[in-house]
């Protein structure tokens, strides 16, 4: 399960920043995850009550932001929905589809106190 060791690394960076703002507490984590990302959200969400046990984002609320999938398809020219890495153009059909979003995976915003 890779979302351990990716929440991990987002605790430490919010408890990084938190110490920069002399913060005592982080009340909130907004994180972007991408639907073409490879993240589970669920599996996010059990891990983050796991690993803040302790720290000062203990208490904290876990707000995940959807970022949908979408790519620019190279044969017919239009940005277009994907639901899946490497999917056909659903305008077209072809192939040549260049991700332009989705694959999020950051913080964006930190609450703190």
């Amino acid at each position: 399960m890779h979302e351990m060791s990716l929440m991990e690394a987002l605790v430490d960076l919010a408890e990084e920043e938190a110490s920069k703002a002399d913060a005592q507490r982080v009340s909130v984590l907004r994180v972007a995850v991408g639907a073409l990302s490879h993240v589970d959200p669920h599996a996010l969400r059990f891990c983050f009550e796991a690993v803040v046990r302790g720290s000062i984002c203990e208490g904290a609320m876990l707000d995940l932001l959807n970022v949908p999938g979408a790519g620019w398809c190279l044969d017919c020219g239009r940005e277009v929905a994907l639901t899946e890495r490497f999917g056909a153009c659903p305008e077209c059909g072809r192939h040549r589809v260049q991700m332009t979003r989705g694959d999020d995976f950051r913080l964006v915003e930190l609450e703190v106190a």
